[in-house]
C-alpha cells in the first residue's frame, strides 16, 4: 500500500472506483453530521439536509419547470461552443501561422484574456437585447477570449519532425495545414476544450439571471434570491455538475473515437497495444447502442418539427431559440457516422478484391 503517498504515483485500476466511492462517502457522511439533529452544527437555511436536497428534486419538477429549464441551459452551452469555435479555429490558425496576423494582433488576444467578463453583460445587452441572442453571444465570447490563445499556442507546439518530414516530401503549405497542422492541433485543444466546458457554465449562470428565457441560472435566482430556498439551489448545483460529468465523459469518447492514437499505453507500447477489459466492450457496445438509438430519436423529432404528427414541437418546446445548434451538431454526427459507414464498407471491398486476386495469382 506504499503507492498510497508515492509522489505523483498512478492509482491502481482496481481501486480507482474505491477511492473515488470513498470520498463522495466521506464527503456525504460530513454533510450528513453537520445537518442532522435537532440542533445540526449547520443550520437548513445555511446548509440543507441531503434528504431535503434530494427531494427538492421533486418540487422543482412540479413547480419550476425543471426539464425544460435544463434542456434550455444545455441549448446555450452547446450554442455558445459551436460559434465561439466558428470564429475561433480560422482566426487562431490566421494568427498562429501567417506573421503577419501573428504581428497585428498576437499581443491584442493575449490583453483580452483580462477583459472581467461578467463587466461586459451590459455591453451585451445594449448590443443584443436581454433575449437569447445575448446570453449565447456572451457564453461564446467568454469561450472565445480564453480558447483563441490556446489555438495559438497548440499551433507553436507542434513538433517540428512532422513538419520537417512533409517538406522533404515536397507538400505545399495547404498539405501542410491539412495533413500535419489541423490533426496535432485538434488532437490536443479538444482537451482544453474540456476544460473550458466547466468554466462555461459560469458564463451560463451569469447570462441566465438576465430576462425571462429560463435556464438553470435563472432557476438559481429565482429559488434561491426570491425564494429563499437554499435546499433547491443545492438540488440546481448538483444538477449542473452531473451535466457537466456527462459532458465530460462525451468528450473523453469524442477523444478515443477521433483520435485513438492518444490512447497507447507507453507502458505496454513493446508489448503491443492495450487489450480492452470486459468493462470496456460492454461500455463501448452500449455507447455505440445509445448513440444509434439517439440518432434514430433524433430523426422522428425532426421530422415532427416539420409535420408535428406528435401534437407538440418536442425539440422547440425543450430547447426554444437554440433549437437550431442542436441540428447542426446531430446532422454532423449523422454525416460523419455516414462517411464512416462508407469508407469502411469501401475498404472491405478493396480488401475482397486483394483477397481474389492473391488468390488467382
Amino acid at each position: 500500500m506504499s503507492w498510497l503517498f508515492k509522489l505523483r504515483g498512478d492509482v491502481p485500476k482496481k481501486w480507482r472506483w474505491i477511492l473515488e466511492l470513498s470520498g463522495i462517502g466521506l464527503i456525504l457522511c460530513v454533510w450528513f453530521f453537520l445537518t442532522s439533529g435537532m440542533d445540526p452544527i449547520m443550520m437548513p437555511s445555511v446548509l440543507p439536509h441531503p434528504m431535503k436536497v434530494l427531494t427538492a428534486f421533486g418540487e422543482l419538477y412540479q413547480e419550476n419547470n425543471l426539464i425544460q429549464n435544463m434542456f434550455k441551459s444545455i441549448g446555450f452551452n452547446l450554442a455558445g461552443y459551436v460559434k465561439a469555435m466558428l470564429f475561433t479555429l480560422p482566426l487562431g490558425f490566421l494568427i498562429g501561422l501567417y506573421p503577419l496576423f501573428k504581428g497585428m494582433y498576437q499581443r491584442t488576444i493575449d490583453a483580452v484574456r483580462f477583459v472581467p467578463l461578467a463587466a461586459t453583460t451590459g455591453l451585451f445587452i445594449v448590443w443584443f437585447g436581454i433575449g437569447t441572442p445575448m446570453k449565447v453571444n456572451f457564453l461564446a465570447f467568454g469561450i472565445l477570449i480564453f480558447l483563441l490563445p490556446v489555438v495559438v499556442q497548440r499551433i507553436n507546439e507542434v513538433k517540428g519532425v512532422y513538419l520537417k518530414t512533409v517538406y522533404t516530401i515536397g507538400a505545399t503549405d495547404w498539405q501542410t495545414i491539412k495533413s500535419v497542422y489541423i490533426p496535432s492541433v485538434m488532437s490536443r485543444l479538444i482537451d482544453d476544450v474540456r476544460v473550458m466546458t466547466a468554466i462555461s457554465w459560469t458564463y451560463i449562470v451569469v447570462a441566465e439571471g438576465i430576462g425571462s428565457e429560463g435556464g438553470l441560472g435563472a432557476m438559481i435566482f429565482r429559488v434561491g434570491q426570491r425564494q429563499g430556498r437554499v435546499d433547491k439551489t443545492f438540488a440546481v448545483l448538483l444538477l449542473i455538475i452531473l451535466i457537466g460529468i456527462i459532458q465530460d465523459r462525451i468528450f473523453v469518447r469524442l477523444d478515443k473515437e477521433l483520435f485513438p492514437h492518444k490512447y497507447q499505453i507507453k507502458e505496454q507500447y513493446s508489448r503491443g497495444l492495450k487489450r480492452p477489459s470486459l468493462w470496456d466492450s460492454i461500455f463501448d457496445f452500449g455507447f455505440k447502442t445509445l448513440t444509434w438509438v439517439g440518432l434514430a430519436m433524433y430523426l422522428v423529432l425532426a421530422l415532427n418539427e416539420i409535420f408535428n404528427f406528435i401534437g407538440v414541437k418536442v425539440l422547440d418546446y425543450l430547447f426554444g431559440d437554440t433549437c437550431w445548434v442542436v441540428h447542426v451538431i446531430l446532422i454532423g454526427i449523422i454525416l460523419y457516422k455516414g462517411r464512416k459507414a462508407i469508407s469502411k464498407h469501401a475498404d472491405s471491398i478493396t480488401q475482397n478484391k486483394l483477397n481474389k486476386s492473391e488468390s488467382v495469382s
